[in-house]
């Protein structure tokens, strides 16, 4: 391993026997031949990523299609237009779309010399997604879960996130075998977000995710429900496509708190497309209102939880 390298000795290892290289296995040169506690390190290295980060917060829900993605993207953004270093991390390893939402598609991350991957940076964010890693971003991905946990623990701990505000963790739809080991890694998670839209199958859906919160002890700032209703470019009038106000009703009905409505607009397609985050070039927009306000609401969230004391946002150095 490279000579140059700043051991860090994990907090109750004496014996020598675990490994405290700064970065995963999985791009560790001695992999093949390492007899060490491999799960162990991978633990421990999480751990010591994740302790420089101050909230971690869940962007989740148990149906694909409802935009979970597009609203991780652009609350990074108003959260990181407040002043705060913000990261995301895309572990919807099936359907990475971070990087497509960003402008950053085609783009693949690099190796510090200390070892650690550097994650994309774009808008005042950090990004590491399973896209960056792709030879061709059109391939499938066919992983066991065994696999699929290597890669989540590479994205988590192999990353040089450095000190952030808030990384937001973009998870894959469902309950599955990468949530739940995205959770168990973390260990520390500040709260989730969960987003649906008003049909009744989504809502459905939703009652699910909150369920799983709870059942996996994480904090559940609230519900935002996404596509809710249109204003027509042409006639003005409001038109609600997918209805309106469940995910108020199922917030109300589940006992959590409901984050607000986001409008089925079609700049934020638009932008998505473009690379380009509706909620920064749009920002004075009714709907990247909507998007600023419910940020302001996982700020406040996250601030009663625990102050941000070490590493406030920059206006505030």
């Amino acid at each position: 391993m490279p000579g140059e390298l700043k051991v860090i000795q994990p907090q109750g290892s004496g014996s020598g026997d675990a490994c405290t290289y700064m970065w995963a296995c999985a791009i560790c040169d001695e992999n093949e031949t390492c007899q060490k506690d491999k799960e162990g390190h991978s633990r421990w290295l999480v751990g010591k990523r994740m302790e420089r980060i101050h909230h971690k917060v869940l962007v989740m829900s148990n149906k694909g299609g409802v935009g979970k993605s597009t609203v991780t993207t652009n609350l990074a953004v108003s959260l990181a237009l407040k002043g705060y270093e913000v990261g995301i991390c895309d572990m919807d390893i099936h359907g990475p779309n971070i990087p497509k939402m960003v402008g950053a598609e085609g783009q693949k991350l690099k190796v510090s010399t200390s070892g650690g991957i550097i994650p994309y940076q774009t808008y005042n964010l950090k990004i590491a997604s399973m896209s960056f890693l792709l030879q061709n971003p059109d391939d499938p991905i066919i992983w066991r879960d065994a696999y699929k946990y290597e890669f989540i623990n590479q994205l988590l701990g192999g990353v040089e996130w450095q000190d952030l505000d808030f990384l937001l963790v973009d998870l894959p739809p469902g309950t599955g075998n990468e949530s739940v080991t995205t959770i168990d890694l973390i260990g520390n998670v500040s709260g989730c977000v969960i987003v649906t839209t008003p049909q009744e199958v989504a809502l459905l859906d939703s009652r699910k995710s909150v369920t799983f919160a709870k059942d996996s002890e994480i904090p559940i700032i609230g519900i935002v429900e996404n596509m809710s209703g249109l204003d027509c470019p042409h006639c003005h009038q409001h038109i609600e496509v997918f209805k309106k106000g469940g995910g108020e009703a199922s917030a109300m009905d589940m006992g959590v708190p409901f984050l607000g409505r986001i409008p089925l607009d079609p700049d934020v397609v638009t932008q998505c497309d473009a690379g380009e985050p509706f909620a920064m070039f749009y920002s004075d927009t009714p709907t990247a209102e909507s998007y600023h306000q419910i940020a302001n609401k996982v700020d406040q969230f996250c601030k009663k939880s625990g102050s941000l004391l070490k590493i406030g946002p920059k206006s505030k150095h």
